[in-house]
């Protein structure tokens, strides 16, 4: 019987995608693999992540993302013309994802703080809610999981790959959605016979039962900003600017996003202490920081860990392999891989509602991929990065779309109608970047 087992493939012969040693047994190889990866991820990608789950916690424990918002509420409430209004709201919007890198948690925010603005001024409430369903249909930003994950991949400093490669792409398309947003709501507007009924409105907002924010002091609004000021300040990017300005300076001192998240949390810590003069009180609010690591384990992690032993299986088996000749000989050069593999995971992300399930399975392929082309895997990963958050905005089964629409008795679907258009040009523009930097 033990010869017999011997000469079974399996049990012998030592598993292709294991990085280190068998265990001389095909079937618990399988879950030495799963080891490994896990092993390996807690320790850099999976670190990353968590730490910027645990600030972002303690952010919104502290109220801190509503003081940021409330330095923009004097200027939105300037604003008099209802769709200049919903212009300067979707670009308020756009500058604060670099600052709370979650797509339900600022459009839970901007319903009680920037969605009452809007509708008082004289915006239709689907308007409204167009801009806050879109406030993270880009990935952006050193603190944004996708953005981690990409340059994970891609082997680059997340600040560099924010500054060098999605913001030359994301700008454009920034602007053409903000131009987009403000004709598409027009016309929506018009065709459903808009009229603005401030009464309608009060009674609307009264009968709402709005989430209770705690109301910090305007200095911390300054909280949700450290980190991106460490980020970039003490990283290549700041010794590239440098070099630009011809001044010959290079700091020794790097931060890392684990580390810019934890001296950021600890300032909160020194600022609760001061706020309410508490040690104990404040200290043992410490543990909302770990809640939110714990909480984007289970969310996130686990499913990075699962999509890498799932792309370790495909190219254990030669699937990679074969697609790419297969391509090959239909054809298929980089740009229409790129915008197949784009449309393919922004299409994931519109069934699954969400764009970090499709993207963290696909991401640890595309290296192969980009090598068999010839092309450096950020030429490849970064336009692919950048759409998967665009199928998510239309996707009526999205957590941020659900929620704000229960919020306004609306139907998701009335939503997304009013995102698709804006999220196609989004799609159109990030093509033409494509094409033009690859």
């Amino acid at each position: 019987m033990y010869d017999f087992l011997k000469s079974i493939d399996f049990y012998k012969l030592e598993h292709p995608i294991l990085k280190k040693g068998s265990l001389n047994l095909g079937f618990f190889d399988i879950f030495e693999v799963f080891n490994q990866t896990l092993s390996s991820t807690l320790a850099g990608l999976g670190l990353t992540l968590m730490c910027i789950a645990g600030f972002s916690a303690y952010m919104d424990h502290v109220g801190a993302s509503y003081a940021l918002f409330k330095v923009f509420e004097k200027p939105l409430k300037m604003v008099k013309s209802p769709y200049i209004l919903l212009i300067v709201a979707y670009f308020i919007s756009q500058f604060l994802v670099l600052f709370i890198p979650s797509h339900a948690g600022l459009a839970l925010l901007l319903m009680v703080t920037m969605y009452p603005i809007l509708v008082r001024t004289g915006v239709s409430k689907l308007s409204a809610l167009s801009v806050i369903a879109i406030c993270q249909y880009i990935d952006h930003g050193p603190g944004s999981g996708n953005v981690i994950m990409a340059s994970n991949v891609a082997k680059i400093d997340p600040a560099f790959y924010f500054v060098h490669y999605q913001l030359l792409t994301t700008l454009p398309i920034i602007i053409a959605v903000g131009i987009s947003i403000y004709l598409c709501n027009y016309f929506f507007d018009k065709k459903e016979n808009f009229v603005f009924d401030p009464k309608k409105v009060k009674e609307e907002l009264n009968e709402s039962k709005e989430k209770e924010i705690k109301k910090p002091p305007k200095i911390y609004a300054l909280l949700p900003v450290i980190p991106l000021i460490l980020i970039l300040g003490f990283s290549s990017v700041l010794d590239s600017i440098l070099a630009l300005l011809q001044i010959h300076y290079q700091s020794s001192i790097k931060i890392n996003v684990p580390v810019a998240m934890m001296i950021s949390t600890f300032i909160a810590i020194i600022f609760e202490m001061i706020r309410y003069k508490s040690v104990i009180e404040t200290l043992n609010s410490i543990m909302i920081f770990f809640k939110g690591m714990g909480h984007l384990f289970v969310i996130t992690v686990s499913l990075i860990v699962c999509g890498q032993v799932f792309a370790s299986g495909l190219l254990s088996v030669g699937f990679v392999d074969t697609l790419i000749e297969i391509l090959k000989n239909a054809g298929f050069g980089v740009l229409a891989i790129i915008i197949a593999v784009s449309i393919l995971l922004a299409f994931c992300a519109f069934l699954m509602g969400s764009g970090n399930a499709a993207f963290f399975s696909f991401a640890p392929l595309i290296p192969n991929i980009a090598k068999h082309f010839g092309v450096e895997t950020i030429s490849m990963i970064a336009p692919i990065q950048i759409m998967t958050g665009f199928g998510r905005c239309v996707s009526p089964i999205a957590p941020a779309i659900l929620a704000i629409s229960a919020m306004t008795k609306v139907s998701p679907f009335a939503v997304v109608k009013r995102t698709a258009i804006p999220m196609l040009v989004a799609t159109i523009v990030n093509i033409l970047m494509t094409y033009i930097y690859l």
